[in-house]
């Protein structure tokens, strides 16, 4: 087995100990590359015999144990067995029961990242077949306006059951994606979000129906503005204006539509406001913003922030958490936020992280209950297939934690197109 100066290195605060000293309860690292061995991190509390019984069966000349991390004390050192005829058969035990554990350990990553693969099909599916929907209803809302109200009526259905019963891969899809689907990706995005912190806020079906599609329309009035206007990111107070007139002119039109409920028409008219009356286009504050409309400003600026104009400023899904929670929450319903942060939880699948043993990956399953810091993480392993990559459910062990949330344009392409593979990997490049 090979090792790195990192793994065998004892490190500040660990004492060297064999595998005579192994039970249950004592913490162990075990100086090898975490390919090396079947378990799912180098560095863990062990939790029973057979583990203590497998790091023996590796033979292993020296162990590393951080006492601060032990629930019980290593046992004493024990002398060789003066039997080596018994030490061979058990021996021999030993690394059969390792081998089986390694093969079924690789086996269960591969069904894991096949039933994930799974689900992001079957999501993107679903995704691109209401893009088309949505993207032709939003360019024929001028003729038809009834017709695309339906249409999209339809899609925000499918959408209610498909998307709500599996929200860690509509995470993901919002955040492993650029903009280049345009309005109708950002349409369905806001819908998305919107659907689940309605969800979350304990909205009734119909009324979650209603605000989906108010989501998906809320940019209607985009249609008559330049794209030139549109794409500019840093716009002057005479583009400014300009875009700016959206939320009027898109309300103006779903009006004469004459096929939409107030609901939706609040959605497009308010969702530019903030609750402390610095929004537009009426600079309404507090409960004077109607509930559709604070509902879908904060998801419409979350997926701004994932999906911005410009795609090197791109934050990942954890980031635009916090520069919303933290820097701006003065402008959105603070009942509503709060509710938003409890349904993406602290680290959203799709944000990339670095854990508490220097590895990196990327969240790609929601934290249980009770332990809202230990989601599911995808390890980035090159020498891995993508196929069977490490799935480490981090709310199932005691040691490794996440350290930090990481910023997408500090990555690599090549750890982007690891974990984050339906992305454009450019969008990660900084700016110039």
């Amino acid at each position: 087995m090979s090792s790195t100066p990192d793994d065998a290195t004892r490190q500040a605060g660990e004492i060297c100990i064999d595998a005579s000293q192994l039970r249950p309860g004592v913490h162990v690292r075990l100086p090898v590359p975490w390919m090396d061995h079947h378990f799912m991190f180098s560095s863990f509390v062990i939790a029973d015999e057979e583990q203590a019984r497998l790091i023996a069966a590796m033979k292993l000349p020296q162990l590393f144990c951080d006492p601060a991390r032990c629930k019980v004390p290593p046992l004493p050192m024990r002398a060789a067995s003066a039997d080596p005829t018994a030490d061979g058969k058990a021996e021999q035990d030993e690394l059969a029961a390792l081998e089986a554990a390694r093969e079924e350990a690789r086996d269960r990553r591969t069904r894991m990242m096949d039933a994930l693969r799974e689900r992001l099909v079957k999501a993107e599916q679903h995704y691109r077949g209401a893009a088309r929907t949505v993207s032709r209803a939003i360019r024929g809302f001028s003729t038809n306006p009834r017709q695309s109200v339906a249409d999209l009526a339809a899609v925000c259905e499918e959408s209610t059951a498909a998307l709500l019963a599996d929200p860690d891969t509509a995470f993901v899809l919002i955040a492993d994606k650029g903009h280049d689907d345009g309005h109708a990706a950002h349409a369905l995005s806001v819908m998305t979000l919107s659907l689940l912190l309605g969800k979350q806020a304990q909205l009734p079906e119909q009324a979650l129906r209603v605000l989906g599609t108010g989501a998906l329309l809320h940019d209607i009035g985009k249609r008559l503005i330049s794209p030139s206007i549109l794409r500019n990111s840093e716009r002057n107070r005479h583009e400014e204006a300009i875009f700016r007139t959206h939320c009027r002119s898109g309300h103006d039109e779903a009006m004469r539509a004459g096929s939409l409920s107030k609901p939706m028409l609040d959605a497009i008219l308010h969702h530019h406001e903030r609750i402390d009356g610095s929004g537009f286009p009426e600079r309404l504050s507090g409960n004077a913003i109607p509930l559709a409309a604070r509902i879908v400003a904060i998801a419409d600026r979350f997926d701004s922030l994932v999906n911005p104009i410009d795609y090197r400023r791109a934050l990942g899904p954890a980031e635009a958490l916090s520069t919303i929670w933290t820097r701006e929450q003065r402008g959105f319903d603070t009942g509503f936020l709060q509710l938003f942060v409890r349904a993406m939880g602290i680290y959203p699948p799709g944000s990339l992280v670095q854990l508490s043993d220097g590895r990196i990956g990327a969240v790609v399953g929601s934290a249980p209950v009770g332990k809202p810091l230990l989601p599911k993480v995808m390890i980035y392993a090159p020498e891995v297939p993508h196929r069977e990559a490490i799935i480490a459910d981090l709310a199932t062990q005691e040691v490794v934690t996440i350290e930090r949330v990481l910023r997408l344009q500090d990555r690599s392409v090549e750890e982007v197109r690891y974990l984050l593979p339906q992305r454009k990997v450019n969008w990660s490049c900084p700016a110039q």
